[in-house]
């Protein structure tokens, strides 16, 4: 029965005598309700497992987090504990604010009340928060100006380089690109392997051989024997020693490129053939 207009005036009168007799105390404590929760009131029923929620990762805000990890890694936890009938979607809006801690916490409980309605607007918002545009455009110069360490190792190099395209999957940049940074950045020593490898026609391949060809080499290349310092010293010796009687001046630069590639050389002939077998069949 609606209420008349007797009857709504009795009421708040009613509020008005019990605002009159608070007390000052009752007035200075905060007032015993929350703010609605910004995410809308899920229809469809779902009971939460109680050892479900501490298997769930945590993302605090920090600046050395990432985001995209975060959300792969509870994806990952949802998709293995996903109660039978229930939506997947359903479940990771339900369970996504337990994973926030500290700044992370604060964030979501400071957006507007029943403005996240389904996972998809979570998961943009929580993006826009912790991956702002400063940091995409930090990890995209560090992928269009890579270059290789003095000394580095060829899969300690693109192990670093993948580094931040992992990091930052809307970086934007096509295959080939990707392959062209990554060449340009390389030491000529690496260039040269690179090329003796595939039998001189890498740039011959298209993006995505190529890119499959630098992970291959990567991998293959972790199991390689490093020269030691006195092997490296002994072959400068010889390199320098060569050049000076030949009536060259080599810079020092120079010889530890030559000597790099001499030793990496030296390398290759002692793999069994069966390895050169599986290089050459992937090139």
């Amino acid at each position: 029965m609606e209420a008349t207009p007797e009857d709504q005036h009795s009421h708040q009168g009613r509020q008005d005598n019990l605002n009159e007799f608070r007390s000052m105390r009752d007035r200075m404590h905060p007032p015993r309700m929350s703010a609605p929760s910004c995410i809308v009131p899920l229809t469809e029923q779902l009971v939460i497992r109680p050892y479900l929620v501490p298997l769930l990762p945590t993302f605090h805000g920090m600046e050395s987090e990432n985001p995209y990890a975060h959300i792969k890694e509870f994806e990952d936890v949802c998709n293995t504990f996903q109660e039978g009938g229930a939506s997947i979607d359903l479940m990771r809006l339900k369970l996504f604010p337990f994973t926030l801690k500290d700044k992370a916490k604060i964030w979501l409980n400071s957006l507007r009340p029943r403005s996240i309605r389904t996972w998809t607007d979570l998961q943009a918002e929580f993006l826009k928060k912790f991956f702002p545009t400063h940091r995409t455009n930090g990890l995209k110069r560090q992928i269009s100006n890579f270059s290789a360490k003095e000394n580095e190792k060829f899969y300690e190099c693109w192990e670093r380089y993948m580094e931040p395209i992992n990091a930052c999957p809307h970086h934007g940049f096509d295959t080939w690109q990707l392959v062209s940074y990554f060449y340009d950045g390389m030491s000529s020593s690496m260039k040269q392997l690179l090329e003796t490898m595939c039998g001189g026609d890498f740039m011959s391949k298209n993006p995505e051989e190529a890119m499959d060809f630098l992970s291959y080499v990567a991998e293959v290349s972790r199991g390689w024997d490093e020269p030691t310092k006195g092997e490296v010293g002994k072959m400068k010796s010889q390199l320098s020693a060569f050049n000076a009687k030949a009536g060259m001046h080599t810079l020092k630069e120079d010889d530890d490129m030559k000597a790099k590639l001499a030793a990496m050389t030296r390398r290759l002939e002692e793999l069994e053939l069966k390895r050169i077998h599986d290089v050459q069949a992937v090139a």
